[in-house]
Order: structure tokens, then sequence, then C-alpha cells
């Protein structure tokens, strides 16, 4: 790991496998485990960067396919790098791409040399290979940077989940043979297989012998049943380096989060919180609320009492279903700042059980399925 980059675990649970650590950047620290907002086209949809600080986000992530097609990594360097052009200070992470262009398999050809598919914006042809997400990256300025992988659906054979596992790692040799700022930026590989067990531990083992900044747990959000996802996780974060930090990737519940941190794994992003706002939905206490709901017509309560964000301590859940009812923006950005805020004070409230070593007594039951 580049000196600029390293990974300390202060506390580790005597019950299950999950750490409380520090993961250090150029542009600060990221107290683990932690909840990472998604910042698709370098936003965190309706908020301020100012707003965005004040949820507790130490990390924040951007999407390099999207800010590829719009505006353009060229203009992000133009107007200073990522951090600059959106103006936040703190930490960063850019995907590969890989999953957006994977999604796309309607628009796309796969060949070992890279992707290739039509712009969704103009329909022109776009080609994507390792040297290309690492060359946007290394111009996006990102502190950490994703390896371009191939992500299969929750619906490919085994054989084809075994040949994106084995193409993904060749890839990855690429990426880091064309990453041409590893002092400022840090490659963190992904561990592919499916829900095959056997593939997952294969492509641990493989990428750990290549001693990278950092490891993510990818293709586990692509439509498998939530045991299955339970059971890759707890197989494969163990298997990754004690001390580099473990990402899993596409992730946001209660449940997936401490059965993740309980397997040692750090660091987690979705979409989620914003895009629950956009629906009218709060998270409160892990549950789902639907503020069209007439029960909160005339609830002049906050959505929580014990949230301390800007949401709950000034505004109603009777305001704020007036506001989505209306179709208002600001129900938009009070929900996301309030949804964003809850889970990671959640990650926050699991740090302190770890370095308290009460982890069991207090999230226990996240553990075991909820009925």
């Amino acid at each position: 790991m580049s000196a600029n980059f390293s990974f300390q675990c202060l506390a580790s649970c005597t019950q299950t496998k999950a750490r409380a650590g520090i993961f250090y950047t150029p542009h600060g620290v990221v107290e683990t485990p932690r909840f990472m907002p998604v910042g698709t086209l370098a936003t965190v949809k309706t908020l301020t960067p100012a707003q965005l600080q004040e949820t507790g986000a130490q990390m924040v992530l951007s999407n390099t396919y999207h800010l590829h097609l719009q505006p353009g990594e060229t203009i992000v360097a133009g107007g200073g790098g990522l951090h600059k052009f959106m103006g936040w200070s703190g930490p960063m992470l850019t995907d590969s791409g890989g999953f957006q262009v994977f999604s796309l398999s309607e628009m796309r050809k796969i060949s070992e040399e890279g992707v290739t598919f039509r712009s969704p914006h103009d329909g022109q042809i776009i080609k994507f290979t390792p040297e290309k997400s690492i060359e946007i990256q290394n111009t996006l300025g990102a502190d950490v940077i994703m390896a371009f992988d191939e992500c299969p659906p929750a619906t490919a054979s085994r054989q084809e989940v075994e040949a994106a596992t084995e193409r993904t790692y060749r890839w990855l040799l690429r990426c880091i043979e064309a990453h041409q700022r590893p002092q400022e930026q840090a490659l963190f590989g992904i561990v592919q297989g499916g829900v095959h067990l056997d593939l997952r531990c294969q492509a641990a083992e493989a990428l750990t012998k290549l001693d990278l900044p950092g490891y993510a747990i990818g293709g586990v959000s692509v439509g498998e049943e939530p045991e299955l996802i339970h059971q890759v996780v707890q197989v494969t974060a163990p298997l990754l380096p004690h001390h580099k930090p473990r990402y899993l990737m596409g992730v946001g519940t209660y449940q997936e989060m401490v059965v993740a941190i309980a397997s040692g794994v750090d660091l987690f992003d979705c979409v989620i919180p914003t895009r629950w706002a956009r629906h009218g939905t709060a998270m409160v206490g892990g549950d789902r609320w639907n503020l069209k709901n007439a029960k909160f017509r005339e609830d002049f309560t906050p959505l929580d009492e014990t949230c301390p964000c800007y949401t709950c301590q000034n505004f109603t859940r009777a305001y704020i279903s007036h506001l989505v009812r209306s179709q208002e923006i600001l129900a938009y950005t009070l929900l996301s700042i309030h949804n964003i805020t809850e889970l990671i004070r959640f990650t926050q409230k699991i740090r302190e059980a770890i370095l308290n070593d009460t982890l069991i007594a207090e999230f226990g039951k996240w553990l075991t399925p909820r009925g």
C-alpha cells in the first residue's frame, strides 16, 4: 500500500469477525465500518456538499461510466479534478463502470479486449477496456479507484460465472499495468464468483496474492436471494487481507450491513437512501415508511425523535407528507438528508459497539432472518 493509504484495525469483536478501523486517504480518514453515499454524477442527488457533510458522510462515490458520458473526464479534470469540480473535500471513490456497462445487456458486446456498447445518450459506439476505465479514473482523480470487472447477472450459469471470474482476474492484471497514479489513487480489486463459494474462494486467493491497497466483494446485489448474499459475504470477507480495507459493493440495508460487518467488511455503498427519498420513503429504525400514507397527514412529530439530522430537528411527519403529496423538491432533499444520516448513524453505532465489544448484545437481532 502507498504511504498515502493505510488501514489500521483498532478493535476486533470477540464473538464475530467484525472490526473497527481507520482507512487513511490523501483527502482524510474514513472511520470504519462506514456507509458511503452514492453521488453517481458527481452529486448526491438533491443535496449540497455542505448538507452531505452534515449527514456524517466521510467518503462519497461517483460513477466512471456516467461521468465519461456526461460531462466527460476531461471537463472534470479541467475543473480541478473530481473533488474540486463537485466541491467535496473528503475522500472519494469511483467505481469502474463495469456494473453499468454490463447492465446494458441489449446494447453491448463482451470480448477479451473489453466491452463495446452504444451510448444511451446519443447512440455513439463506445469501447470500455480495463485500460480505458483506469485512464478515465486516473483523470477524474478519486482517492480510490476500482478495477474493471465483468459482473454476471444472478441468472448466469456456473460456466458463465466461471468465465467471467477468470476474465475479471485477467482484466485486473491489465488495470494494475495501466494505473498511472498509484501514490495518489488506491486501486481496489473486485472478488467475483456469483453464488458459487468455491469460485469466490479461488478468486479471493488469487487477488490477495497481488497485494493491492484494498479489496471489494462485487456481484452480490444483482438479484440473488438475501440468504445467498449472506453466504457469499460470510465466506469471502475473512479470506481478504486483515490489514487492508474490505468493501462490499451495492449493499445498504440494516440486515445486510450487520451480516457483512460481522463477517469483517468495512465499507458499503448503496443508492437506496436517495432513491427511496425520491419515492417519498423514509428509513426509520431499519423500516420503510411511505410518507404518502394517510396516518402521517396530521402527525406533528419528527420522523425520528432520536435523530440529530436537520430534517428531524426542524420538520414534522405531517409537513414532509404534505411536501411528498405536493411533489415538492424539498421533500426529496429532506428525506435524503434523513435517510443518509440514518444509515451512517447505524454504521457509527455499530463501530462503537465493536470498540466496546458489545456488537452481539446490541445488534445480534439483525443476524437472524426477520420473519
